[in-house]
């Protein structure tokens, strides 16, 4: 009689990227994300660790690994809309009249400059929150190639350190130092899958 397969064991990570490191499983210039992870749950029964999305090699926040591919395309997926809030820092002060001028044409939406592989690009519209005159939060739904840092470019500024803090409603452990990862909890896995119609097709298996 032939057997079932074994259902996969998924895992489901947070990590805090550290600035330097590149979300690519090779790399002869820097070190990758993939090196702090051990072998066994690298490859589990099969299925690879993968990031749901990437971050640039001098960003820093909050990345999601699983082995789950049906939860980390629905993340990626550009028609979902999931939301990204990043920390920005900016080289040049913004005064009062002018975070208000970035923040209504930051939600107007923006002609992205040409960078790298990038053409001329549209960008839908973001939300910024300010801090300081240097210092703003950032929410956006797209995942355009640089897009911060283009958002700030067209707006006339540069951005001097970026960093993710939440992704789909999960919030960045601040615990956790650059570099450093953790499996999610139960409570954190039931936020980032809520909305996926993925989810009711197999139950989602949680590791400690």
């Amino acid at each position: 009689m032939r057997r079932k397969k074994i259902p996969e064991d998924f895992y489901y990570i947070m990590m805090n990227k550290k600035s330097g490191e590149v979300c690519s499983t090779v790399s002869d210039s820097h070190e990758t994300v993939y090196s702090r992870f051990p072998q066994n749950i690298l490859l589990s029964n099969g299925a690879k660790l993968h990031s749901a999305g990437r971050l640039d090699c001098d960003t820093e926040g909050l990345l999601i690994f699983t082995n789950d591919g049906k939860l980390s395309n629905f993340l990626t997926r550009p028609e979902n809309r999931i939301a990204k809030k990043y920390f920005v820092r900016l080289k040049l002060p913004v005064s009062k009249e002018g975070q208000k001028e970035y923040k209504e044409r930051a939600e107007k939406g923006l002609i992205l400059p040409p960078e790298k592989k990038a053409a001329e690009q549209n960008s839908s519209g973001s939300t910024i929150e300010w801090i300081s005159e240097t210092e703003c939060h950032i929410t956006l739904t797209e995942g355009k190639f640089h897009e911060v840092k283009r958002i700030f470019l067209a707006l006339g500024n540069e951005v001097a350190f970026l960093k993710r803090v939440e992704f789909a409603g999960l919030e960045l452990d601040e615990k956790l130092a650059p570099g450093e990862w953790r499996f999610l909890t139960q409570d954190e896995l039931g936020r980032i899958t809520k909305d996926s119609p993925l989810r009711c097709e197999q139950s989602l298996s949680f590791r400690t």
